[in-house]
């Protein structure tokens, strides 16, 4: 069969990666790709939100499935203009997709079906926002309501920052209509996790459990980026944790969104906060997160395809999935400047030593090729990945495998996975 991954960062290499070695798949094209995902699939110059582009290369080249990685397609309604085509897509559709698209629309769903989460208050005009952080008087979150590329979540413990946050968002426009409606929450304190699942509207598969790191700088210093580095699994969801938070978070959610009239198919992304009072959400993602994809799917035994292809036809009851007991450690290598601007075409150095290591992938996020070279070409470059029978290997087997590359201006974190190596020491 035919496949096409929408997408061009590092989930989306991990994801063909891992379609690759299904039986089934004789061809891969990914819109618009990386350097890194052109060694195994055909790259086509389609931006992932021209979506009706995408379609009609998917019906001209009679794709079979399509596989949508990042969230602006699907909030889009990529997934509903294919089916309208009879393309065979997966993922939600536009109406589910606001479980991301709109905070203020995924708090609605959570309070209406009793999924625990933070306290939220809704704003759209400045002054009235200023006015109720200055008397509220306490850490504060303060979030636009739309999409911002994991960039509109303000952790502010100050008033200062609060206030900084709410002019950004409400009076300068930062991020446009996404931050015109904005949504402040109480803090919340404790470890975060991701959980993931795999939904067919109705039954649900366990993916692994992970843990991101969001700020840029070691002991979560600096300000949020899309992610650089994740683990799984994540020794603070234990096994009663992981069906807790399915029963209380998960299925509520799939329930809820059958009742409204939506129901949800496809990947299902929860932040969770494992607070004092137990684990309460912190965000939904309508996809595989990013880099939390390139510390699972290493992990994950069988045929990606067929559970892509189960989910959509409603039969995810009849699939049984298997996990290697092994540790995965991702390491993001970025651009320096990241998440602010940075400059690309910076050479890559140090890929073809690792291309036949053992237990090492290096996913490509932010790279082109260049003739013969690889280049960077975004803020998040590479996903560096290790695997190992401990969490401790997996750091140990990833950081030399970052040791073997070299590009001008690189950063990278040198703490992924401290949290798991702090809780396992307890």
């Amino acid at each position: 069969m035919k496949v096409l991954i929408v997408g061009s960062g590092g989930r989306e290499h991990a994801l063909a990666w891992k379609i690759a070695q299904s039986s089934r798949v004789k061809k891969i094209y990914c819109a618009p790709g990386n350097g890194g995902i052109a060694g195994i699939a055909e790259c086509v110059d389609i931006p992932a939100d021209d979506i009706r582009a995408l379609a009609d290369f998917a019906e001209k080249q009679k794709i079979d499935l399509t596989m949508v990685g990042p969230e602006v397609p699907l909030s889009l309604g990529i997934v509903d203009l294919f089916a309208e085509k009879g393309l065979t897509v997966f993922g939600p559709g536009k109406s589910a997709s606001r479980l991301e698209s709109s905070k203020v629309f995924s708090k609605t769903i959570m309070k209406k079906y009793g999924v625990p989460t933070a306290d939220f208050w809704v704003f759209s005009d400045y002054l009235e926002a200023l006015k109720f952080v200055r008397e509220a008087n306490r850490p504060l979150v303060i979030k636009a309501d739309g999409l911002c590329a994991g960039k509109g979540v303000f952790v502010c413990s100050s008033l200062a920052a609060q206030e900084q946050a709410i002019q950004a968002l409400l009076k300068d426009g930062v991020f446009g209509d996404a931050g015109r409606t904005i949504m402040i929450e109480e803090k919340l304190e404790g470890e975060e996790a991701s959980i993931i699942v795999i939904s067919d509207g109705e039954h649900i598969v366990d993916m692994a459990s992970s843990q991101d790191h969001k700020r840029i700088f070691d002991a979560d210093e600096g300000p949020n980026t899309g992610g650089m580095g994740a683990y799984s699994p994540a020794p603070v969801v234990t096994d009663e944790l992981f069906e807790q938070i399915k029963r209380e978070v998960i299925m509520p959610v799939i329930r809820g969104m059958r009742c409204e009239g939506t129901p949800y198919r496809g990947v299902l992304y929860a932040g969770i906060m494992m607070t004092s009072a137990g684990p309460k959400v912190l965000e939904f993602n309508v996809r595989f997160g990013d880099p939390e994809t390139q510390a699972i799917i290493p992990r994950f035994n069988g045929d990606l395809v067929e559970v892509l292809l189960k989910t959509i036809d409603g039969k995810l009851d009849t699939v049984k999935v298997d996990w290697d007991n092994r540790a995965c450690v991702c390491v993001v290598m970025s651009s320096s400047g990241y998440p602010g601007s940075y400059a690309g075409g910076k050479t890559i150095n140090g890929l073809d030593a690792l291309s036949s290591r053992k237990n090492v992938v290096v996913f490509h996020a932010g790279t082109r090729k260049n003739n013969r070279a690889i280049v960077t070409a975004g803020g998040r470059v590479l996903g560096v990945t290790g695997l190992g029978a401990t969490i401790r290997e997996a750091i140990t087997t990833a950081y030399d495998a970052v040791e073997k590359i070299s590009f001008e201006g690189m950063h990278f974190r040198k703490d992924i996975g401290r949290r798991a190596l702090e809780r396992i020491a307890l």
